[in-house]
């Protein structure tokens, strides 16, 4: 539901930044974007963006899961726990980063050049021609960056609120 609700902004943000657009801000790149293109241009890019977000948060639940538990038992008990979490949270991170970053590729190509790209299968088919195989995962080292250490550090912090708390 999120992804559906923050397309609007993700389209926004990725046109923003990229410097392909020039808007004087979020309110009148928001009104040119419905003026020139509708709803449409809005929403475009949610099918990847739901196949990248959806995925992640599940993929990295479950590496986060795994590498804590390929870890020693007794390890989690000591002053290592915080940076054991933080690195699991890393690992699980890169995981699952490198796993769903062709839905990101795929999406920001069609939320920057909407008029080129009006469908998925248009912009693998361009992806494909173009890069090849090595044009899905342009930009992942970037995004492992980003995503990576932000979820990471989000789970280290809950982690060490639920041992405080004594819950875990």
């Amino acid at each position: 539901m999120s992804g559906v609700c923050m397309i609007p902004i993700t389209v926004i943000k990725t046109r923003y930044e990229s410097g392909v657009y020039e808007y004087r801000g979020i309110t009148s790149a928001l009104r040119a974007i419905y003026k020139t293109e509708g709803v449409k241009g809005l929403c475009c890019g949610l099918v990847p963006t739901l196949f990248r977000d959806a995925p992640f948060s599940g993929l990295y639940l479950l590496f986060y899961s795994q590498t804590k538990q390929a870890l020693p038992q007794e390890w989690w008990n000591t002053q290592l726990a915080a940076p054991l979490h933080f690195s699991c949270g890393i690992l699980a991170g890169l995981m699952a980063s490198a796993v769903t970053q062709p839905a990101d590729v795929i999406k920001t190509k069609m939320q920057l050049y909407p008029e080129k790209y009006n469908n998925v299968l248009a912009v693998m088919s361009h992806i494909q021609r173009k890069y090849g195989m090595q044009g899905y995962f342009r930009g992942l080292v970037p995004r492992m960056l980003r995503r990576t250490l932000m979820a990471a550090m989000a789970w280290t912090v809950y982690e060490q609120m639920m041992r405080n708390m004594g819950i875990k």
